[in-house]
C-alpha cells in the first residue's frame, strides 16, 4: 500500500506545471498554462530591472538592464541577442538613485526559475521553452507613487503598453 501511495504521489508531483506567482495566489493570467511568473493584481508595482554601470561584454538574449554607464543619460536596454535595443528613447538621470546602489559588488549568485540550471548569466533568470513572465499590471502609471528607475509595468485597459522607466520619464512601447 506504501508503495502505491509513494508511486501516485511521484507520478502527479512529475505532472504537475511550477509557477510562482509574487503578491498573492491568483495572480493577473487567466490561463495559467503558460505562465512561469507573473504578479498580484491591482498592486500599482513594478519590477525592476538591475541598473548597470558597465554593460556586460557577452550578455545572454533576453537580458534587460538599465543602462547607468553615464548616469545621466540611463536607458532601458534589450539584448536581441546581436546588440542592444534602447526601450527608453529617452535620456534618464539616475545619478540619486546610484548613490544608493552598491559599487565593485560582483554578483556570484543567481536565482532560476524554471531549470535545475542555467548557462544564462544573470542575478534572476527564467528559464523555459514553453512559458513566459507576465509582466505587472497597472491601470496607469500616474498611480504608481514612487516609480524607480528601471521600472517595468504592463498598462492595462484600452491602451494595452508596455511602460518602462529610465529614472527620469516613463516611455511607452505599444504591440
Amino acid at each position: 500500500m506504501k508503495k502505491l501511495i509513494l508511486a501516485v504521489l511521484l507520478i502527479s508531483i512529475s505532472l504537475a506545471n511550477a509557477q510562482v506567482i509574487i503578491g498573492d495566489a491568483v495572480g493577473t493570467a487567466s490561463n495559467k498554462t503558460s505562465v512561469l511568473l507573473e504578479f498580484a493584481a491591482g498592486q500599482n508595482k513594478g519590477i525592476i530591472v538591475p541598473y548597470v554601470r558597465t554593460l556586460p561584454t557577452s550578455p545572454t538574449p533576453g537580458t534587460i538592464i538599465l543602462d547607468a554607464t553615464t548616469a545621466t543619460a540611463a536607458r532601458m536596454k534589450f539584448y536581441n541577442g546581436t546588440a542592444w535595443q534602447d526601450l527608453s528613447g529617452q535620456d534618464g538621470n539616475v545619478t540619486t538613485a546610484l548613490t544608493s546602489q552598491p559599487t565593485g559588488i560582483t554578483e556570484t549568485g543567481k536565482s532560476i526559475i524554471g531549470a535545475d540550471t542555467s548557462p544564462a548569466d544573470g542575478v534572476l533568470v527564467l528559464e523555459s521553452t514553453s512559458k513566459a513572465m507576465v509582466l505587472p499590471t497597472v491601470t496607469d502609471v500616474q498611480n504608481i507613487p514612487s516609480p524607480s528607475p528601471g521600472m517595468m509595468v504592463y498598462v492595462k485597459g484600452s491602451t494595452k503598453l508596455l511602460a518602462v522607466y529610465n529614472g527620469s520619464k516613463w516611455s511607452f512601447w505599444k504591440p
